[in-house]
């Protein structure tokens, strides 16, 4: 039985820390905050209760699996798992409107054809059914095992199977996801379809590889997913879990340094000048944060996949709406920016203004979230990691935005709250409130997240910024894959 110290008890931390104490080991979680969860909070006030983080879960095999894993009972056992339907609705710049069944390609297929025209349905079953192609080449490397040795080769072949597109008199393939929706969608609103996927992370879809299609076909393919009460739902279920196996938390527990003994990993310093002696130390922190803990040793090497740059954080908006919620309202609505170059320049480029933002309208159907006869919604939109940077004048542009999704909803507000990306950074760690990405494949290789293992023996690291990356199901497979590097050692090459 060896002694394993955890930092951070972020959804990817309280994955492995599960994991390892099912398998015998004893395990401690060491998290500086008051709390659980890392980027899944809750905000309530007035008898209104808001998720701060993610709201929505795709893939929930994942923790279907975890525990099923750790204690051979069903998820839904612990939480109100339900299925969103549709799994969106989205408000185009034209005024247009479609709205998308859950898991169903039949269904969207004829959505889309009514919503935006003949023809429009077909071209993006099509492209799905590409989409799939490319998930079934890449899904094993970018989630289900070990960072490859020699990740490079992840980053060289492009997995999405364009259509040939002749273009001055040459024959070309998409290589981006702008691409993909100029040649092969080929419609304004499909292309604004594709690229929300690619938002909803912070990528920029005119430099985001094509693989990326895979983001769009993991939502159409294992549906979209909601927890009654809100996604802290999810991880308090987690961490009921890890302490159901013993695993023992330590909250206000400042970690300030990584110890080493004999070149390998072997405790941690808390702010306290205490010492917490571990075999194994299990990292779930953002890159500044470990090599502040590492001053001094080099935990990444020359050819290994570097640290991902802050790039994009969100900004969210709390609204306390007076009035029910009206019956087949959709739990998501994508309200889509009319001037897509504009809205893509002012976050990923230099350029200034403010143009009108992408807006995610979040109006759950669960009456625990709001007083009888109120409402609780949630406004999101990407912004740039930047410290400092003030969102009074974006708030109220998404205000405006949402109106298009929420008819009378200034009339109907009581109160708003701003959660910007300094509360996320608060939560996380992260500078600037950076959300990571997904790994993707091709690219070379820039989309990709450094590995679970470190030049340091003993020393892991799990969570968004390690391998598989950003997003729920990401934390969740890396809490899996560090559980198995150190329960079956450096031969472990992922689940069967």
């Amino acid at each position: 039985m060896a002694r394993i110290a955890v930092i951070g008890a972020g959804m990817g931390a309280l994955t492995a820390a599960a994991r390892l104490a099912v398998a015998g080991h004893r395990v401690a979680v060491y998290e500086r905050t008051d709390t659980y969860g890392g980027a899944l909070r809750r905000f309530e006030r007035d008898g209104f209760s808001f998720d701060t983080g993610p709201a929505l879960l795709p893939l929930p095999a994942v923790y279907r699996d975890l525990f099923v894993k750790t204690g051979k009972e069903p998820l839904e056992s612990s939480v109100d798992l339900v299925q969103v339907d549709p799994s969106s609705r989205h408000v185009f710049a034209d005024g247009t409107e479609v709205s998308l069944p859950n898991a169903s390609r039949a269904g969207v297929v004829a959505a889309l054809d009514e919503g935006l025209g003949a023809g429009a349905g077909q071209r993006w079953g099509d492209f799905l059914v590409r989409a799939r192609e490319a998930w079934d080449r890449t899904r094993r490397p970018l989630l289900e095992e070990p960072l490859w040795r020699d990740w490079q080769v992840l980053g060289e072949r492009e997995p999405y199977p364009s259509v040939p597109h002749r273009r001055l008199l040459r024959t070309r393939r998409a290589g981006t996801l702008a691409e993909i929706g100029a040649w092969e969608l080929r419609d304004p609103r499909l292309v604004a379809l594709l690229e929300s996927h690619a938002l909803l992370y912070g990528l920029d879809p005119r430099l985001t590889p094509a693989s990326a299609a895979v983001l769009p076909y993991m939502e159409h393919a294992f549906g979209t997913w909601y927890v009654r009460g809100g996604l802290r739902e999810l991880a308090r279920a987690v961490y009921e879990r890890c302490l159901a196996r013993r695993v023992e938390f330590r909250f206000g527990a400042d970690v300030t340094g990584v110890l080493e003994k004999d070149s390998r990993a072997s405790g941690v310093r808390l702010a306290d000048g205490s010492v917490a002696e571990a075999d194994f130390v299990v990292a779930g922190v953002a890159p500044g944060i470990l090599d502040r803990l590492t001053a001094g040793t080099a935990v990444r090497g020359e050819g290994e996949v570097p640290p991902q740059p802050a790039a994009t954080a969100r900004l969210t908006l709390l609204l306390a709406l007076r009035g029910a919620r009206a019956e087949g309202t959709a739990h998501r609505t994508v309200v889509h920016t009319g001037d897509r170059e504009a809205e893509l320049d002012a976050l990923f480029g230099t350029a200034a203004g403010s143009p009108s933002p992408t807006v995610a309208v979040l109006r759950p159907d669960d009456p625990r979230l709001a007083p009888a006869d109120h409402e609780a919604v949630t406004l999101t939109t990407v912004v740039p990691a930047r410290p400092g940077r003030p969102h009074d004048d974006l708030a109220d542009r998404m205000l405006t935005v949402a109106e298009r999704a929420v008819p009378g909803l200034r009339d109907r507000l009581l109160w708003r709250e701003v959660r910007t990306p300094a509360d996320i950074e608060d939560a996380t760690g992260a500078q600037g409130g950076a959300v990571p990405v997904p790994a993707l494949a091709a690219a070379d290789g820039r989309l990709l997240h450094p590995s679970n293992t470190t030049r340091v023996p003993g020393l892991f690291t799990v969570g968004g910024w390690a391998h598989p990356g950003g997003g729920l199901p990401h934390a969740g497979m890396s809490g899996a894959l560090v559980a198995g590097l150190i329960v079956e050692g450096p031969e472990f090459r992922g689940s069967q």
